[in-house]
């Protein structure tokens, strides 16, 4: 049995690497293979040196075609596997057989989706760090009711993709709608405490509010009645503050993250309420903001543009 690994990446060289260390010490059950894909969206750093010396093959897509749906699709158009895992190029999975947990679960043939559980490192905004405890709780889910799930670390059936591919007009949470297309089909979609991955987010507190800004104009696509007005902002966010200043209380650490707590809630409900009430077509210069907010103009090192080889493909 072949399983493709699924990477999205730009401009990933300060962790790419500690991921595919990870990949490679991987314990398989005989007969299982493992290749590794990276669809890179013009990154002008080492990532994609790293990534082919490390034994990956690498997909160059250009910049301006770049959504989170259309980079799967390609990836997942050109993997041999059965059984398909996505991870976000900022993770490393902390037990040797994450990639096994995560497998074993297509042994049903009613699963389409099974996706693991995220947690943060010393790096983590503290907010973050409870929205992980949240969404990624320590009890596993073998069927679970309702149909989130996140590509960050995810493993979904192949032949099921082939019939439904990924939105690639949406402008986030690519996941979410096609767990919920999927889900509507009668698949079941499995969550495993035990497939844990460390999840690095370094975001500023603009790229937080980005994020969150287009996974409410996602949402609003998939959820058409969806509606996030004023009171729901001041709402979500003084009573998260204070949920989150309450265990920062509980674990002594109130003097060092009332600010950062206060503002990380705020630009998180902040974005969120200005991606649904967002109206217009979503130009180039608004994916632009969304996908590359620090975007900038280094021309690639002279080792990566002289990098010949035939695991390159470009489309």
């Amino acid at each position: 049995m072949v399983c493709s690994i699924i990477i999205r990446t730009y401009n990933e060289e300060r962790h790419i690497g500690k991921l595919l260390d990870g990949i490679e010490k991987q314990i398989l059950e005989p007969g299982i293979n493992v290749e590794v894909i990276v669809v890179d969206s013009g990154s002008t750093d080492s990532t994609v040196y790293i990534a082919m010396r490390m034994g990956a093959k690498v997909i160059k897509i250009e910049k301006n075609n770049f959504s989170f749906g259309k980079a799967l699709n390609i990836g997942c158009k050109n993997s041999n596997g059965e059984v398909l895992i996505f991870a976000s190029a900022h993770v490393y999975p902390v037990y040797n057989n994450w990639v096994s947990i995560l497998l074993n679960q297509f042994k049903n043939k009613d699963v389409a989706i099974a996706y693991g559980r995220q947690i943060g490192n010393e790096k983590t905004h503290f907010s973050e760090h409870q929205i992980f405890s949240k969404w990624f709780p320590s009890i596993s889910d073998f069927d679970q009711n309702h149909p989130f799930c996140n590509n960050a670390n995810c493993a979904i059936r192949k032949s099921v993709w082939e019939n439904q591919p990924y939105d690639e007009l949406i402008t986030g949470l690519e996941d979410l709608d096609w767990a919920n297309k999927i889900k509507a089909k009668g698949y079941k979609i499995v969550y495993l405490s035990d497939a844990m991955i460390v999840h690095i987010h370094e975001e500023s507190y603009f790229k937080i509010k980005n994020r969150y800004e287009r996974e409410a104009i996602a949402f609003k696509k998939i959820y058409p009645t969806a509606k996030f007005n004023k009171w729901n902002f001041i709402n979500l966010f003084l009573s998260n503050v204070v949920f989150d200043l309450y265990y920062a209380v509980k674990k002594r650490v109130i003097f060092q993250q009332a600010i950062n707590i206060t503002l990380f809630r705020f630009m998180q409900f902040y974005g969120t309420y200005i991606g649904y009430n967002k109206n217009g077509i979503i130009d180039t210069n608004l994916k632009n903001k969304f996908y590359y907010p620090n975007s900038i103009n280094n021309k690639v090192n002279s080792e990566i543009n002289n990098l010949k080889s035939n695991k390159i493909d470009y489309v």
